[in-house]
């Protein structure tokens, strides 16, 4: 049984819960002029990148280490592959974002609020799909060292917040009705924790301690893909890539000074 599981679910949850902040900000805040959302995005994708390379990986190594010492390299670099794979997969069948044809062919038709809201219902889904595996992950490294666990929930946060704008502006321009966004905002991050549930079952009932190494592995794999594929260019999409690259840049440098003070 993992000891001190509330800890690393409750962390999840609230990564999770930032999608609402994103509910929020769609009544006050128009989505073309949210540039600090530009340099919170890079800010993730750098905390994430620098986490992944220099934290995960090696504590990963440090799990497989003794229990396969001739293959634990290539364990990590398999595992690393299968993350990215993994994403992939959900990417293609699943895309995180809805085609903004959908949004101008709706303003030609008679139709057009049904046309936005069935985008935004879509939009809910895949976000949805797509946070199980992230809630998945934050656990699972928030229970191996809450420090480094810290920093990957909230980068992760970060990154729900543009994904609850993505959930309920297309909801509330469509009906008008603030609660109804908020709900679909909420439920979308609500998938994190339930990854996190999966993962505490997995680990205590079916998976042995020894391949908590490999799965940290897998989770690198997701947090890369989604860092390049998801995190940076949402971040160009809400400023510039000078925006990005100062994000990217202040995320290292504050999670590696943090992790040396708190070492």
């Amino acid at each position: 049984m993992i000891e001190n599981w509330q800890i690393p679910l409750l962390m999840t949850t609230l990564a999770g819960l930032a999608t609402l902040i994103g509910g929020f900000i769609t009544f006050f805040v128009n989505k073309n002029n949210l540039k600090v959302l530009s340099l919170g995005l890079g800010f993730s994708a750098g905390v994430m990148i620098f986490v992944s390379f220099t934290e995960i990986l090696t504590s990963a190594s440090d799990l497989l280490k003794s229990y396969y010492p001739k293959t634990y390299s290539w364990m990590i670099f398999g595992g690393f592959i299968i993350g990215v794979i993994i994403s992939k997969i959900i990417d293609v069948f699943i895309p995180d974002h809805v085609d903004e044809e959908m949004f101008s062919k709706s303003n030609e038709s008679a139709k057009s609020h049904a046309h936005i809201k069935r985008a935004g219902l879509l939009t809910a889904i895949a976000i949805a799909i797509h946070n199980f595996p992230e809630g998945l992950g934050t656990f699972l490294v928030t229970s191996q060292d809450l420090t480094i666990g810290i920093s990957v929930a909230i980068a992760i946060a970060l990154h729900n917040i543009p994904e609850g704008i993505a959930v309920a502006l297309p909801i509330y321009h469509a009906t008008g009705k603030k609660r109804q966004a908020i709900w679909y905002s909420f439920w979308t991050g609500m998938t994190e924790p339930l990854g996190a549930l999966i993962g505490l079952g997995l680990l205590n009932w079916f998976l042995p301690q020894a391949f908590v190494g490999f799965l940290m592995a897998i989770v690198v794999g997701i947090m890369i893909y989604i860092a390049f594929d998801t995190l940076l260019p949402l971040s160009h999409e809400y400023g510039d890539w000078h925006y990005a690259i100062t994000g990217i840049m202040s995320g290292i440098i504050v999670i590696w000074a943090s992790l040396l003070l708190l070492n």
